[in-house]
Parts: structure tokens; sequence; C-alpha cells
């Protein structure tokens, strides 16, 4: 604990008492910390872990900034315990605050967010180590005599490890060591990832990527608050040049932390960052075993893990010194959390770096509007890769008129994109058929009936998986067996699936091409991460000729046989009532058509559409990203939406429809009158049912500069409280209007 951190807590202490009182916030949705008694003789800072009493049970907390109720310690609950730990730093603390603030989320589950490894707030256990000091054990075997040979190089040894590596049973160890051949020291715990060497094999830049390392670099160096746009198309080299400002981070003894939006994009990164750096970076996300998460957050909090890579709950890991933050596919939408605190990732990694007074690094080949807007009003500094590496052509892309070349009955690839394909294979390159939509249909219907299978939960069609042979919900999780007849009329094998998924796709493919190894991949397969991980190793080495996938495959992944992607549906996107329809599907396409060609050989982007003169498609295949950019950001500043207005959402959800649109209407009216700010609304949901709860919505729509927080408080004081299971979300800067 620091020295700094001592001086600007002030205890509570009362008259004739020497006990003390400190606030406590404790992991729960609670909108302020609690007051506890210090136990006697100890003395605590703010940002200490602490194990206090919360009703019948004991949970951790952290010590916080700020005053105590004004009540004698005496009658107050004592803390029950301090863990051994490093607090959480003062930036850390204010972090959480901010966030708080911001999202209109209790501190108590912000906090909960820094503090979702419990099991790390005890040191781990010393390991019981051996070293040779005997010569001769009373009888040799050869068994014994591997023991001693391994051993003899006067290096520390577990059991375990020593027994391994001599090809015998533990037990012919323990043998040695019952005899005083070796004596026994307790050593603290390996780091669960080797340190990152910052000069282990450094990447021969171009030109245009040495000067943007350069310039990264020298901000690092610079230790100052800045936000860095790296804009480079696909394969210009967007990571090895912010790699070369993570070694300078790493040189200079400071903690880095890289966030993906995507489990699977660090497979290939971490062997990538590992060719860079001799080891691999410290992981974090959801899919971690516990004890290797528990690892990772108490190394992070003691500064022995240098690098971090992982998920959006990545940014609430403790750093202990942290100099630099990479945002990867800084537009990526899987950056927005909609459970319980709503915050994205990518503008409170911002907030985050400016409290701490350290740069951050936002890259993406297609950024977003928001980051474009704030390089051109100055906020950012932006640095452009418009080049790929060692002069890789960009795909020769084509938009395939689906009103001109539709395709076979029954089928969904039109025949320019089917030759295409069968020629890729005559060359012995790789096919990538995109569809963003898994599964293998998105909607089962009866011919007779027309009944159609629906969720009992949720608003939403059943998806048949024919592979698995279930229909299943994508909201809630909801499955049940595909049957033989109409559950509605009875009729037996009149069921027909509707609209195509990578799955049917994958059997339109098969007919096409019976001798091709095709690869299905999506988020919801079989074997999960683990398989994941195999098949696109596969799909790197050539081991596919056709590869059909979701967007799972879009970016980030670099497959160097790969000369073919085929858009199935591009249409699909810009199919709702989104404001960020037009740029996401962009963003989205253009990630996936990035895919081909980019170790230098010809490739080609086919993009099967019926809306080929829109906007979106014109923008793609013309190679003119800026005149897409220029239009889009025009018409946000018209309709004075983000970033040049504000929005917020309000979803209220209940177990009954009329209780849920009554709550609504409620906050509506008690919305504030004479601001500048207006309430749109309340409207069902377009998912207007999920999980067996009804959904109404409100919109609220402000100016740029708007207090929208303050709004959202007067109108939520104002208004009816939830009472039983009714629940009310806020959602400040909404990314899904679903």
């Amino acid at each position: 604990m620091d020295r700094d951190s001592r001086q600007k807590y002030d205890p509570v202490l009362f008259p004739d008492s020497d006990l003390k009182a400190v606030p406590v916030l404790v992991p729960m949705p609670v909108d302020r910390a609690f007051s506890y008694a210090v136990p006697e003789g100890e003395s605590l800072v703010p940002g200490q872990i602490v194990q206090v009493p919360l009703g019948p049970r004991l949970v951790a907390g952290v010590v916080w900034d700020g005053d105590t109720d004004r009540v004698d310690p005496r009658k107050l609950r004592p803390i029950a315990r301090i863990f051994d730990c490093p607090p959480l730093n003062e930036p850390m603390r204010r972090f959480i605050d901010w966030v708080s603030a911001y999202t209109l989320s209790p501190p108590g589950l912000v906090a909960r967010m820094a503090l979702r490894a419990p099991a790390a707030f005890d040191p781990e256990p010393l390991i019981e180590a051996l070293r040779l000091v005997g010569e001769k054990p009373e009888r040799m075997t050869a068994a014994r005599q591997r023991v001693l040979d391994h051993a003899g190089d006067g290096l520390y040894w577990t059991r375990s490890g020593l027994a391994h590596a001599a090809g015998v049973s533990r037990g012919v160890v323990d043998g040695l060591a019952t005899q005083g051949l070796f004596e026994t020291v307790m050593l603290p715990p390996p780091p669960v990832v080797a340190a990152p060497d910052p000069d282990y094999a450094p990447t021969l830049l171009e030109d245009g990527q040495k000067a943007a390392a350069d310039l990264l670099s020298a901000e690092v160096q610079d230790g100052k608050f800045c936000v860095t746009l790296l804009d480079g198309i696909t394969g210009s080299g967007k990571t090895e040049v912010y790699f070369e400002a993570v070694a300078e981070a790493v040189r200079r003894g400071r903690q880095v932390l890289i966030l993906l939006p995507e489990i699977s994009l660090t497979v290939a990164f971490l062997d990538r960052f590992q060719a860079r750096f001799g080891a691999r970076p410290a992981e974090w996300h959801s899919e971690l075993a516990p004890r290797t998460r528990e690892k990772v957050w108490r190394q992070t909090a003691t500064g022995e893990v240098k690098v971090v890579a992982g998920a959006r709950s990545a940014l609430f890991l403790p750093f202990a010194d942290l100099g630099l933050i990479v945002v990867d596919e800084e537009h990526d939408p899987a950056y927005k959390q909609e459970d319980r605190v709503f915050y994205n990732a990518r503008d409170m990694a911002v907030v985050r770096a400016h409290i701490a007074g350290i740069p951050v690094v936002l890259a993406s080949a297609t950024p977003s509007i928001e980051s474009r807007v704030n390089c051109a009003q100055g906020r950012y500094g932006h640095v452009v890769l418009s080049s790929r590496y060692a002069d890789a052509g960009l795909p020769d892309l084509k938009l395939v008129d689906m009103r001109r070349h539709p395709p076979a009955r029954g089928g969904f690839l039109s025949p320019v994109l089917t030759k295409a394909i069968g020629e890729t294979l005559k060359r012995g390159e790789q096919s990538l058929l995109f569809l963003n939509r898994r599964g293998y249909a998105p909607l089962t219907l009866c011919r007779v009936c027309g009944h159609r299978f629906q969720c009992p939960d949720c608003s939403s069609w059943l998806v048949e998986h024919r592979f698995r042979g279930q229909l299943q919900c994508h909201h809630c999780g909801h499955n049940e067996p595909v049957p033989q007849a109409c559950p509605e009329c009875g009729t037996l094998d009149h069921l027909v699936a509707c609209g195509p998924g990578i799955e049917r796709i994958a059997e339109e493919v098969d007919k096409h091409f019976p001798d091709a190894r095709t690869i299905v991949l999506s988020s919801d397969m079989i074997g999960g991460t683990r398989r994941l991980r195999i098949e696109l190793e596969a799909i790197a080495k050539g081991e596919a000729d056709i590869v059909i996938g979701t967007q799972l495959v879009a970016k980030g992944h670099n497959f160097p046989m790969m000369t073919l992607v085929g858009v199935v549906d591009a249409d699909l996107g810009l199919a709702n009532g989104d404001p960020r329809a037009a740029e996401r599907t962009y963003q989205l396409l253009s990630q996936v058509t990035g895919r081909a060609g980019r170790t230098g050989l010809e490739s080609h982007g086919l993009i099967q559409t019926y809306q080929p003169q829109h906007p979106v498609m014109q923008a793609i295949v013309s190679g003119d990203p800026e005149t897409f950019y220029q239009r889009e950001t025009d018409e946000r500043r018209r309709a004075s939406l983000p970033p040049f207005g504000r929005l917020a959402s309000v979803i209220v959800s209940a177990a009954t429809r009329p209780e849920a649109e009554g709550h609504a209407r409620a906050l509506r009216n008690a919305a504030p009158t004479g601001t500048a700010i207006m309430v749109l609304g309340p409207a069902e949901a377009p998912l207007a049912l999920i999980r067996g709860r009804h959904r109404f919505r409100l919109l609220v729509h402000g100016v740029r500069g708007s207090d929208m927080q303050g709004f959202l408080k007067q109108m939520l004081q104002a208004g009816p409280k939830p009472r039983g299971s009714l629940q009310v979300q806020l959602d400040i800067d909404p990314q899904s209007f679903l």
C-alpha cells in the first residue's frame, strides 16, 4: 500500500473510543458504501479488500473513499477479515465511481466486476521443492539412478516434476527424500505466463508501418493520456504496429491491456504475440478455468503479469501499474455489455486511460463513425495504414445481382458464385462462404396449416439445427427435438425449413462439390473454444477447401490460401430499423472480404445482393470508404444521432404485458419537461418477449452535451418504484435497439 493512499484516507474517530469506522463497498446492487468498525490494532487504507458481515453471511468488499455514517463504531459490525492482497489503487477506484455515475448503475455492481476472483484475495500457497544434497542412496536401482542424474543439475524440482522428468513413479523420489538425499525448500508459485521479451523477435516493418510504430512508441515514452486511432485496411499490419508500442511499455516495466472483442480471436492472436515476444500474454475471458482466472487476477494485481489479452471484462482487472491500453477491432459491437451494468468497453477504455494518464490505441480496418468524428474534431490522433503488408493486393470485389443471376430452385448460391468456387478448387486454393446466420434455417413451418415454430418464452422463431436434430431459440436457449408431425394439425412429413443458415449452405455446397473438404464454423459449434482452435489451425494449414462461417470468421484471422470470399446474403444486416445498420453492414462485409489474398495471391470477393445500388454495396466494391463515411456522418449530423446527439434506452420488463406497459407509461409521464431532451415511446420492443418477460422501451434523445444522466435520475425519482418482478434497465449510448 502506497504512502499517498495513507495520507488521503482519514478514518472517523469518536470521543472516548479507540475504535475507527471505515466505509466499505460491497459487490452487491447497493448505491453506497456501508460503515464498519475497524478491528482493534488494525490500520486500513482505501482500496483494501476485506471481508465483512452482510446480513447473515460474509462477503468480500473494498474499503472505499469518503466519510462514514456518523455512527459510533461500538454500534457497528466489525470487519471480519483483512485479506493479504494489494489494494485497488486510486485510479481503479476513481474508474469504478466514474462508470457507476455514467451508466447510472449501483457502484456495488461495478465494484463486483473488479472482484471476480475471490479465491485470489489470499496469496497463492508456496510450493515444496527439492534440491539434491546427498550422493548415494542405501541401495541403487536404475530408477533411482535416473532421478539422481536429473537432479544433479543443482536446480530445485517439485516431487511430481522430478518423477515425470526421470520417468519414474513419485514413490521413487519420496524414497530418496526419506533417506535425506534432498533438502526441502518452499518456493513461490510460478508465474501464470512467462515474462514477454520486448526484443525477442522484432518485426521488420515497412516505411509506413515503422512511422506509425514510432509514433505509438513515442506516446508510450511520453507517458501521458492520448487516444490514437490506428486505421489500417485489412492485412496492413496493424497488430505488428501496435506490438511495438506494447514492447516499449514492457521495456519501461509497465503493464499492458489488449482488449479483443471475441474469444475466438485470441486463438490466432496468442500465437502472433508469442512469435513476437517469446511468451504468451495472460488471457482473461469467460472460458478460463477458475484456477487460472485466480492466478491471472492475483498476478495482475501484484504486477507480475505484464500483458493481459482479454475480453471486455479485462478492463476491470486491478492492474498495479497500467501503462498502455489497446482496443483491437474497436468498432466491434461485442464490446457492448448488455447485462446488469450496461457499458461500452471501448469508451470505458478511453476513460480508464484518461484517469490513469496513459495512452490508448484504438485499432480497426473499419473504424466506428464515433471514432472517425473524434479524429476529425481533434480529440483523437489518426494514423492511417493504406496498403497491405509486403504489397499484397486487395481482393477484386464484385456484386452478384441476384435478380439477374438467381440460384437454382431450392438453393441459395448463385451460379456465378458456384462457378468461382469450382475454379478456386481446381487451383488448390481455399474459399470462404459467409452467412451471419447460425443453424440450418431461421424458420420452420407446416405446409398444410401454416403453423410456425415459435419459442414459448420469447417472441422469436425457433431456429432449426439439423446437425443436432433440434429447434432452438437463440435468445433464451429453449430447445426441443424436431418433430415428425405438425403439433397443430398432426400432418406427417410436411414441415419445411424456410431460409438459409450456414448448415443449409453446407448441405448445398456438398451437393455441388461432394469431394471438397468443408468446415462449418459458428459460435455454437459443439466442442467450444478447443474445437474452434483446432479447426482454425486446420484452415491455416490448408487442410480445408471450403469454409462456411458466421461473423466468427470475419475478422482477425489470417488464412494464407484463402483467395475467394463469397457473401451469401449481403442484405441481411440492412433489414432492420437500427440507425447503425448501414455502418455495421459495411464494416462486416469489408472485414469478411478482407480475409482473401492476405499473402499476395490473386483474390476475389463476390457479394450476393438484391440491392446492388444500395450505398453500402457501392461503397464496398468502389474501394472508396471516405465517401461512405462522409455520407453516414452527414446523416447522423442531420438527425442529431451519436456522436452529434445523445441516446439512452429505458427497458421495462415484467411478467405480464399490461404491467410492463403501465409502468413504462408512468415513467414517460414522470419525465422532466422544459428541457432539450425528449422521450419517445413507450413502444413494445421488437423482441417483445424474452425468457417469459414482456418488454417495453422508452428511447430518450438529447443534443450533444445534454445532461442525460441528470434527466434520467429525475424521471426515475419522480416515477413509480419497481415492485415485485418488474425491472427497469438503463442503457446509456445503446448499441442494440431490439
